[in-house]
Parts: structure tokens; C-alpha cells; sequence
């Protein structure tokens, strides 16, 4: 019989920041979080769990992307700005604060662009800080597979967010 007591006291740590840096919004982090017990609740149900960590570290990312793309999709129905919220550094100043608050929102908006296998591996591997090889074995996938899958994204990433950077050209004097 599984201690789910025991299962949510070690593991709400992992479950927790892992939503809360994918989605930066207190509410949507505490959804995602009873979502992903939920889901890990019914997984168990259908066969034993060989690793806790991992099973609740991807419900999590994936849960907390399918959050950004709901929000994208509303955000774009009701052609409003998306209104990501992000915590500042507790010594920025309102320039820095300003620098990561956009590229906090540019991130987001972009992870809720991937494809799903693109948004997993990339938070897994980035945000979760799990091995290449740790990703292949929890979504079934080569370790060659995930990284180019890695290497995919983070080209597309380095696209999108390029224009957070000021160029000299593209400063008007």
C-alpha cells in the first residue's frame, strides 16, 4: 500500500518548483501542483512506480507547459498583452527588474509555443536539471533522440529571445 501522506511531504518540494518556475504565478502553480498528485495517484493505480522523483518531476512539466499554452491561447483570444507575473530579485533595481520580468514572459510564451516533447525536455533538462539520459528513460526516447531534440530548442529559444538583446545598430541615438 502507498504512503501518499509520506509521498506529498518529500516530494512537494520537486512538485512545487518545478510549477512555480515554469509558471511564476502562485495560483496556476497551486493547480498544477494538485494536478500532478492527481495524475501520479491514477498512474499508480495502473502500475507500480519505480521512481517517485521522476514520475511526479514530468506530470509536473508537463502539466505546468500545458498551463502556458492554455494562457497563451486565451491571452491571443482576447488580444490582450499576456500578463505574466515573475517575482523580481530581491536587490534589482527597476531596470533589472524590468530586463527580467520581459524575458521571464518572452520564456514562458515561448515554451507555450513548443510542441510538447520540446517543452518536457527542455524544462526537464533545464529547469529540472535531470540528464539527458534520465529524460530518455522516463519518456521512453533514445539519449541521442533528446539531444538533438535539446539542441533543436535551445536554437529556437536563442532565436526568439535575441530581441531582449539591444543591438548597436537597432538603438536609435
Amino acid at each position: 500500500m502507498t504512503d501518499w501522506n509520506a509521498i506529498v511531504r518529500d516530494h512537494t518540494p520537486l512538485v512545487w518548483g518545478t510549477a512555480w518556475r515554469l509558471l511564476g504565478n502562485q495560483a496556476d502553480a497551486a493547480d498544477c501542483f494538485q494536478e500532478t498528485f492527481l495524475a501520479a495517484l491514477e498512474a499508480s493505480r495502473r502500475e507500480p512506480v519505480r521512481h517517485w522523483p521522476a514520475l511526479l518531476g514530468r506530470i509536473a512539466t508537463t502539466r505546468a507547459v500545458d498551463r502556458l499554452r492554455r494562457r497563451l491561447r486565451r491571452s491571443e483570444a482576447n488580444g490582450d498583452e499576456v500578463g505574466w507575473e515573475t517575482v523580481p530579485a530581491p536587490q534589482a533595481g527597476p531596470a533589472k527588474t524590468a530586463q527580467d520580468h520581459e524575458l521571464g514572459a518572452r520564456l514562458r510564451r515561448t515554451l507555450a509555443e513548443l510542441s510538447e516533447p520540446q517543452g518536457t525536455v527542455f524544462s526537464l533538462r533545464f529547469l529540472s536539471d535531470w540528464s539527458n539520459e534520465e529524460i530518455a528513460r522516463e519518456l521512453g526516447m533514445s539519449a541521442n533522440a533528446v539531444a538533438v531534440m535539446i539542441h533543436r530548442t535551445r536554437g529556437h529559444l536563442k532565436e526568439r529571445l535575441a530581441s531582449l538583446v539591444a543591438r548597436p545598430e537597432e538603438v536609435e541615438p
